[in-house]
């Protein structure tokens, strides 16, 4: 994994805080961080293409994009990506629990529903106004009114905005039910986990009021859940059984993910080293590792590659804590090892490429260099691989292209100014109109028109 006091300033902190809130639901992204881990993204992928076909979409076009979020959520803002948060993966029992939640978010793309859309901004709007009306009043010294002023208009945002969303959601309950009748998966997952969600909302006390229609961002969980289980019995696929292999590789990532995550304690309450199984090994080996009990980690490492030898995962790992424990010699065998299994996969290469330059032995930067611009030319949007890119050339001595190469990780890591700079900087030192001159205008180019955006907002 690799890591996305007095009356009136009370009531703006509070009202800005709604405002906050409200934002974040409409870009739902722009704060939170991407997981990235090769074996997560080669599952996904395989969940979902199956689904993605049977929308009419190109799975070439298409992304799932693992979100580091603990709640249970997912999402699509704009283009053709789905956003899974880790809260979800954690929360699902099985790959077709979150076959259906792929199913319901590829219908909100095919069905145009994007976050920025005409309910967002029309509520949007409203929440500005009444946060001007409450600053007013409270201006003129009737605290409680202004925070019943805002209160009411945010409220009354929230009834315009989800009130459009509603219809969203059922539109893309059809579609995704299409979607997986025609790739001949189950909608029991989907079933199962709204049933999860409807369990959660009861431990926490929550019970169904009169105006929910209102206040939920979907239709009631029951009303889903029935609708939903009538349309999937009818369905050929409905006792169709799941995918062993799916699950036993979704077992393994969701393991793989806690020990990532979650505080070793937690995780070596749910996965005691009296667990033998993979899923187990996994899990402790990031915890362990985590603590810098490196013996412990590798020798989870050790048993779990003695069980598969050419699983790239497996060694990926190994090299992993090798590299970050200090002995970055050590994490050349078995990462050169897993970027070969893996078909160089670009953030497995990119770790092994980091491994290559860590030892700082220049006999090692030619191979680092090919592994890192093989990584790069495969997946452009890999900052750390960029970043080692850009020490390679530096050591090198080629500096126009060790500027370029930060400008391609400032250009995404949204440091607009300083990808600017160092891309102006690139051009002067590269032959005109080269590929990479015509790369650095490009990353200038963008970096400045972001800035502006930036400005108009403000």
């Amino acid at each position: 994994m690799r890591p996305f006091s007095s009356s009136l300033t009370r009531l703006a902190a509070t009202a800005l805080a709604m405002m906050a809130a409200f934002a974040l639901a409409i870009e739902p992204v722009a704060a939170q961080s991407i997981l990235r881990d090769s074996e997560t993204e080669a599952l996904l992928h395989d969940m979902a293409v199956p689904l993605i076909k049977a929308a009419g979409l190109d799975p070439r076009n298409v992304d799932v994009v693992l979100v580091g979020d603990p709640s249970i959520n997912a999402f699509v803002a704009g283009g053709q990506a789905v956003y899974i948060n880790s809260g979800l993966i954690a929360a699902a029992d099985n790959a077709n629990e979150v076959q259906g939640v792929i199913a319901h978010e590829l219908g909100h793309i095919t069905g145009g529903h994007v976050i920025s859309g005409a309910g967002s901004k029309e509520a949007t709007g409203i929440s500005i106004l009444s946060l001007l009306l409450a600053g007013m009043a409270a201006a003129a010294g009737a605290g409680d009114a202004a925070m019943g002023v805002a209160m009411a208009g945010q409220r009354a945002a929230m009834g315009k905005y989800l009130a459009f969303n509603r219809g969203q959601e059922s539109s893309a309950d059809a579609a995704g039910a299409k979607y997986l009748s025609k790739a001949g998966i189950s909608g029991r997952g989907s079933i199962e986990f709204f049933k999860k969600l409807q369990n959660q909302a009861f431990r926490y006390g929550y019970s169904p009021r009169p105006d929910d229609e209102y206040v939920s961002t979907h239709p009631v969980t029951s009303d889903r859940i029935a609708t939903l289980t009538e349309t999937y019995r009818r369905d050929p696929a409905w006792a169709k059984a799941d995918d062993p292999q799916l699950d036993a590789r979704f077992a393994r990532v969701k393991a793989k993910l806690e020990g990532y995550i979650e505080e070793p304690q937690a995780t070596l309450r749910d996965y005691p080293p009296s667990d033998l199984s993979v899923p187990a090994r996994y899990a402790r080996a990031y915890a362990y590792h985590k603590e810098a009990l490196m013996d412990k980690a590798l020798a989870e490492t050790d048993a779990l590659i003695k069980s598969a030898p050419d699983d790239p995962y497996f060694l990926e790992l190994e090299g992993q804590v090798l590299l970050e424990s200090g002995r970055p010699a050590d994490a050349i065998a078995p990462l050169r090892k897993a970027t070969n299994l893996s078909g160089n996969a670009p953030l497995i290469a990119s770790l092994f490429g980091h491994a290559l330059i860590a030892t700082e032995d220049p006999a090692h930067y030619d191979e680092a260099e090919q592994v890192l611009r093989n990584a790069v030319a495969r997946d452009r949007y890999n900052p750390f691989a960029w970043y080692q890119l850009g020490t390679i050339y530096a050591s090198k001595g080629d500096m126009p292209r060790a500027r370029l190469a930060s400008a391609e990780q400032q250009v995404m890591s949204r440091q607009y100014m300083e990808a600017m700079r160092s891309a102006k900087a690139a051009q002067a030192g590269l032959q005109e109109n080269s590929a990479d001159w015509l790369r650095a205008q490009d990353i200038e180019f963008e970096a400045r028109q972001a800035l502006e955006r930036m400005q108009r907002r403000n």
